[in-house]
């Protein structure tokens, strides 16, 4: 089913003008308000906040009916858990300083695994990291845990930026060296850790609509059978393209996670 913000970037081509094709105005979505209202209410802020309310219910309610035979729930989360705990906490981390990181992590994976999905879930169908201001704050949130965390085992700011530059390096190459890791650790790693998310479910997204929009205009609007064909096809390998994109989906949640961990363990380490 192809929700009608969808059909809209299409409809307006029928009117003579040819196929649109989708476009940033396609992932501006208000719910409540508008361009010119003083507060906008968008499909992506919605399915944001319903993600909290969901995963928090779920786990808080699993967590309350623990059994030694697990139900089908039990077991979902358990199995979330392991993976995020096992695979990942501990895998980077290491076994000795991965246990209070582990619900920012879990937190983290399901978060935006869930909202990822969501960019293909019936209905709904609109990716909400593909709003850059949800992984920026996601990316805040990491990068304050892992400086402060590396300013508390580096003996306090001064002691932490020392620490950027590795001991026994010529004088001369200090300097250059301190700019490089400080622009890694300040801008770099933050930047690319929020705009890989983003780009991913943005180029997604888009992928889908263009082969849906385009399928359905052919299609519809084709001129002879051969176009009317090719629209086929189109929708064919739109419906293709939806189980890879499930896939980029479930990765983008795991890389996030797992840059998140390693950024994280850096910070816990002794040595950068």
């Amino acid at each position: 089913m192809v929700p009608a913000h969808w059909l809209q970037t299409g409809v307006a081509a029928a009117d003579g003008e040819g196929f649109v094709a989708p476009g940033p105005e396609s992932f501006w979505w208000p719910l409540i308000g508008s361009d010119t209202s003083n507060w906008t209410l968008t499909r992506p802020a919605f399915v944001v906040i319903v993600s909290v309310v969901l995963i928090g219910a779920f786990f808080m309610t699993v967590a309350g009916r623990l059994s030694v035979v697990p139900s089908k729930r039990q077991w979902i989360a358990e199995q979330a858990y392991g993976f995020v705990r096992n695979s990942i906490a501990r895998d980077i981390i290491g076994a000795k300083d991965f246990r209070p990181f582990v619900p920012l992590l879990m937190t983290l994976f399901t978060m935006i695994l869930f909202n990822n999905v969501m960019g293909i879930f019936p209905l709904v169908q609109f990716p909400s990291m593909s709003r850059i201001a949800f992984p920026i704050v996601l990316t805040l949130v990491v990068y304050v845990v892992y400086h402060t965390v590396a300013i508390r085992r580096k003996h306090g700011v001064l002691g932490y930026l020392k620490a950027l530059v590795p001991p026994g390096l010529p004088v001369w190459l200090r300097p250059i060296m301190f700019v490089l890791e400080f622009l890694t650790y300040f801008i770099i790693r933050p930047l690319t850790l929020a705009l890989r998310l983003f780009g991913n479910m943005l180029a997604g997204h888009l992928m889908l609509l263009v082969f849906i929009l385009g399928g359905e205009y052919l299609l519809l609007h084709g001129s002879n059978i051969f176009i009317n064909i090719s629209g086929i096809l189109g929708l064919g390998f739109g419906v293709v393209m939806t189980f890879f994109e499930l896939l980029v989906q479930f990765l983008q949640a795991f890389i996030f996670t797992l840059l998140a961990a390693l950024y994280i363990s850096d910070a816990v380490s002794e040595h950068h």
